[in-house]
């Protein structure tokens, strides 16, 4: 690399740097043992607080495929003394607002507040009675079940959800990550079911508490002590099975829409795995830096197949999804599948050019600061290294770890992590 480029690349770290220092994280455990996480801003007068549960689809036990989400949609429906109603009321009337969900490690609970103390002492117990009191009541239950059953339904008639579904099956086969909510799975679930799988996962020891916004460090502590006092203590989680990688294979749907859909994909990443950083760089290069990567370039510019096309990782507790997509006419679908396979095949024999590094180190290194621009961005990031237990200095040390990544690195890091050989692919499209 050339020393202008070098040079460049020093002065845009050190700008980064000067004027968006990381925020400083404070972390700690509750008495009930849950872990917290605290960032002090007083830029704003809010308070943003998210409760991250080990409680995702990944837990759910055979045959109960859908509770995990219909546990979280129905925590907020009802507690002790109020019902969804009244609880709504009471969020809209200091201003708050709850939001949250579930994917295959986590659910999710956040809490947004004004943070003067008349308004965040309210919203503060409302969210320990979501915590610790759901209700569960029967005919909202019952409501939510169908209101679930039916989304299901028609979600299986659009041709992105059954190509995203089976790609998932595919990938894991025989693991949790790949189990999925029916439309049938989710009907014969039972009320008892919910409480059983609450009770199970809904605990301290379980649960990564992250609060940012306009506190001191003795109300944070304060505050996270009340939330999760009454959280049961049992013991914490059993880890999720490392998953088997699959054999490569190509699977077709039929489907009457006029676009083809195409996936690509197979396990690939953890969280905390050393190759997090060449992996990124690399796929910036490859599909994730939009009209500059080569699939982009060649899929569409090039050849006029797609109007998008994408790759990204999606690193989980266990070894998450590495995926490439597309959407093409459905006459096309063939020739668009083997030119993404070229492209993939000559950037794992290659890598990126000297050109395609830098550039791709410009743009992750320039945007990262606008991830951490806003209450919720710094939250949505130090959620992530609460849940995951990542290092307390990970947002400092990200810079300069996409910085010193070399072509050799992201070499390696793909070939130990995208081997076609375990590749699945598939195809929705019409007859």
């Amino acid at each position: 690399m050339s020393s202008c480029k070098l040079l460049f690349l020093l002065l845009l770290s050190l700008g980064m740097q000067m004027t968006h220092a990381a925020p400083q994280i404070e972390r700690w455990q509750t008495t009930a043992g849950a872990r917290v996480l605290f960032v002090e801003t007083h830029a704003l007068p809010i308070v943003d607080i998210q409760v991250d549960f080990a409680a995702g689809t990944a837990y759910e036990g055979t045959g109960q495929a859908g509770v995990a989400s219909l546990t979280r949609e129905l925590v907020e429906l009802g507690v002790a003394g109020m019902d969804e109603t009244q609880l709504a009321d009471r969020m809209a009337d200091v201003g708050a607002q709850l939001t949250g969900g579930v994917d295959r490690d986590r659910a999710s609970i956040a809490l947004r507040t004004l943070s003067m103390a008349d308004k965040r002492t309210v919203a503060f117990d409302l969210l320990r009675a979501i915590l610790s009191t759901p209700q569960f009541p029967a005919t909202v239950f019952e409501r939510e079940k169908a209101r679930s059953v039916a989304s299901l339904k028609e979600a299986l008639t659009r041709p992105e959800t059954l190509a995203d579904r089976a790609l998932w099956s595919a990938m894991y086969p025989s693991h949790p990550y790949g189990r999925q909510a029916t439309a049938e799975s989710v009907a014969a679930l039972e009320r008892a079911q919910v409480r059983a799988f609450h009770a199970a996962n809904y605990t301290a020891p379980r649960a990564t508490l992250t609060i940012v916004g306009d506190l001191s460090r003795a109300q944070a502590e304060a505050a996270a002590e009340k939330l999760t006092a009454a959280l049961p203590a049992t013991p914490g989680m059993t880890a999720i099975a490392v998953p088997e990688l699959p054999r490569s294979g190509e699977q077709r749907i039929a489907h009457p829409a006029l676009q083809a859909h195409l996936l690509l994909g197979l396990p690939a990443l953890k969280r905390g795995d050393p190759d997090f950083f060449p992996l990124l760089v690399g796929n910036y290069s490859l599909g994730g830096g939009g009209f500059v990567s080569r699939l982009m370039k060649a899929v569409r510019d090039q050849r006029g197949l797609a109007y998008s096309v994408h790759s990204y990782f999606q690193p989980l507790a266990q070894l998450g999804p590495f995926e490439i997509g597309l959407q093409t006419k459905k006459e096309q679908a063939q020739e668009a599948l083997r030119l993404t396979r070229e492209v993939l095949a000559g950037f794992l024999a290659q890598g990126p050019s000297d050109e395609e590094l830098l550039a791709a180190k410009q743009n992750l290194m320039g945007s990262f600061p606008l991830r951490l621009d806003s209450n919720r961005g710094i939250l949505n990031s130090v959620a992530v290294i609460g849940f995951y237990e990542l290092p307390l200095d990970y947002l400092d040390r990200y810079p300069d770890n996409i910085e010193k990544v070399t072509l050799a690195d992201i070499k390696a890091a793909f070939a130990r992590r995208v081997r076609p050989e375990h590749l699945v692919t598939v195809i929705v499209a019409g007859e």
